[in-house]
């Protein structure tokens, strides 16, 4: 079986030191599982972002982006069962009163052996009290009764207390999709079959597990809603669990830390679902959903809003509300997957360990560096970096001997570095440094930008 170096501890301890993720709040002493982006991690993010983008909307022949409103009419949610169904089963230690989900303690206590989707909030509570579950907390055995939390963020727009109104921070981003459905479908002319992507923050007033940022209560969602005819749904299911798959393959993830997982209990909406796990340093877990979603969405919406979303066949005429193909993907969760899967301590001669992030050189924050093998060399080595700089990102280091400014890039994962020595002075060339196989060529900084252009491809 596969060893892998990565463990969560590594990968935190990683993120802050080398500016990729920071604690929320830190300096005053945090806010419990928010998380800051720093200079590295916001430009890693944002590649993830963009090669997501450029695959599912850029390269579709059909596919639209919006960006919709986080806070939105309170009916949205009505309609779409969030105000009465979204909750989470959660039980109180009497001893320490800390609070907990009753799904995830099953989890931790079986090592994942039982599945808690399938059971009730009955035969949850009967679980824990037969096995006796601990806290994980104070280890004690004393609990409440399940009670049902709404997971939605709260709060109220209006100048005055009398004209408070309710309204929600939102849960998810698909809904802002649904409802825009007729407005893109007019305006940018679409025939069914047709989608719609979003990527933006949703909020979710949950109890995190502490996996650190694989599950937070404020994340980043990357959705693509299909919309097709009855009939043609289950086909296209099956094409985007292929291209969902496809797109973790590309990013350089491995098969073997890769699996499809189909639903054991189907949400009431869905015909069929599943999920893509990886295999994370705490284990495996949900990296993304594909779901079959019936004409479900915006049957409701037509239904809670009175106006029709029919779609009128432009060839014949026909009438029908679409079925809804869901591919669904948390931008901080491929994140920490993808820093999962980059992380490697590689043994070298003489003993020395190094920390690199073999990162595809797409999602890369930088994607080269330009180092001066002296600071004397600092001059020339600004010529070449504004050279680079218009092509793509590029960092700038002078501090310390080269071999460190390898270690610090290696362990940020930038691909390359070219480092200005004084052969550049006698015939402008530099050395470039492949990050995984530390080889070195000389190039002239023209073909070192064609060279790297080449490779950052995605």
């Amino acid at each position: 079986m596969e060893k892998r170096a990565v463990t969560m501890d590594k990968l935190v301890a990683l993120c802050k030191a080398r500016g990729i993720i920071f604690p929320g709040s830190e300096i005053y002493g945090g806010m419990g599982n928010t998380w800051d982006y720093g200079p590295v991690g916001v430009e890693i993010k944002n590649n993830l972002k963009r090669a997501w983008w450029k695959r599912f909307v850029q390269e579709s022949d059909n596919s639209y982006g919006v960006d919709a409103a986080i806070l939105m009419n309170s009916r949205v949610w009505d309609a779409s069962g969030h105000t009465t169904s979204f909750s989470d089963p959660k039980m109180d230690c009497k001893e320490c009163k800390s609070r907990h989900r009753a799904d995830t303690l099953i989890e931790g206590h079986s090592k994942g052996k039982v599945n808690p989707d399938t059971m009730t909030n009955e035969e949850m509570e009967a679980y824990i009290e037969e096995h006796k579950v601990a806290c994980p907390i104070c280890g004690k055995h004393n609990w409440t009764n399940i009670r049902t939390f709404n997971l939605m963020f709260e709060t109220s727009r209006g100048v005055t207390d009398e004209s408070q109104n309710k309204i929600y921070l939102r849960p998810e981003t698909a809904q802002g999709e649904f409802v825009n459905f007729l407005n893109v479908q007019r305006t940018t002319r679409a025939k069914v079959p047709f989608g719609i992507a979003q990527i933006g923050k949703a909020f979710r007033n949950e109890i995190t597990p502490g996996n650190f940022i694989f599950r937070t209560i404020e994340f980043e969602q990357m959705e693509h809603q299909w919309f097709c005819k009855q009939g043609t749904d289950e086909e296209f299911y099956k094409e985007f669990k292929e291209k969902a798959w496809q797109f973790l393959l590309d990013l350089g993830f491995k098969k073997e830390h890769l699996r499809f997982k189909d639903h054991d209990k189907l949400a009431h909406y869905a015909k069929e679902a599943c999920d893509i796990q990886y295999d994370f340093p705490m284990g495996w877990s949900e990296l993304n959903g594909i779901h079959n979603r019936t004409d479900y969405d915006l049957s409701r919406h037509q239904e809670f809003s009175g106006k029709t979303l029919t779609y009128i066949d432009p060839m014949n005429g026909e009438r029908y509300i679409p079925y809804v193909i869901e591919y669904s993907i948390g931008a901080d969760r491929l994140m920490l997957a993808t820093l999962s899967e980059a992380y490697d301590e590689e043994t070298l001669e003489g003993g020395d360990v190094r920390n690199v992030l073999r990162f595809h050189p797409a999602i890369a924050a930088y994607k080269a560096a330009v180092l001066p093998l002296q600071k004397n060399l600092s001059e020339k080595a600004k010529e070449v970096l504004q050279k680079l700089k218009k092509r793509f990102p590029v960092i700038y280091d002078e501090a310390g001997s080269i071999g460190k400014r390898y270690r610090r890039q290696d362990e940020i994962g930038t691909p390359f570095c070219l480092t200005i020595d004084f052969d550049t002075l006698e015939d402008g060339t530099v050395t470039l440094r492949d990050r995984d196989s530390m080889e070195q060529i000389r190039l002239t900084p023209e073909e070192a930008i064609k060279f790297i252009e080449e490779k950052i491809a995605f």
